[in-house]
């Protein structure tokens, strides 16, 4: 399997990851799947941020990562494209400092989170939030970081 990937930077924030980071953390999450894989991963500032959750999700503010699976039929597309992963910097630094996280994994996990996302993982319903934070704890272990949900 490989994985294409696509890093955007739109951000002026520091301190954001670089490409084999990125690379690595995809890697872990798209592992499961046997076929090739193509993302984008944009990293955004605020108002990029904002604007994409409020056209898509009609929510007035910037969140930490925005998934767009590319819902076309295989038919239509002649190459592996999984969609795109949005992250919005400021907010990924801000919600480490405010959790006691390293940013370092703070950008793992919305890294994975986003990466699972585009294979159909959710966390909607119960059940589905279970299975997906199972699986997010377990591959965030696997790269030496701890327990995101830790103080839930």
């Amino acid at each position: 399997m490989t994985i294409e990937l696509d890093v955007q930077v739109a951000s002026e924030a520091p301190d954001l990851p670089e490409e084999p980071q990125l690379r690595r953390w995809c890697e872990a999450a798209l592992r499961q799947r046997t076929a090739d894989s193509e993302l984008t991963i944009r990293l955004v500032d605020e108002p990029e941020g904002r604007e994409l959750n409020s056209t898509y999700r009609h929510r007035d503010y910037a969140t930490n990562v925005l998934t767009f699976p590319a819902d076309i039929p295989d038919e239509l597309l002649d190459i592996p494209l999984l969609g795109d992963v949005i992250i919005c910097a400021p907010v990924i630094a801000r919600e480490a400092a405010e959790q006691g996280k390293s940013l370092e994994a703070h950008w793992a996990h919305m890294v994975i989170h986003g990466c699972l996302h585009l294979l159909g993982y959710d966390h909607i319903e119960n059940d589905e939030a279970e299975e997906m934070e199972a699986l997010e704890r377990h591959l965030l272990a696997e790269l030496g970081h701890p327990d995101p949900y830790g103080d839930e």
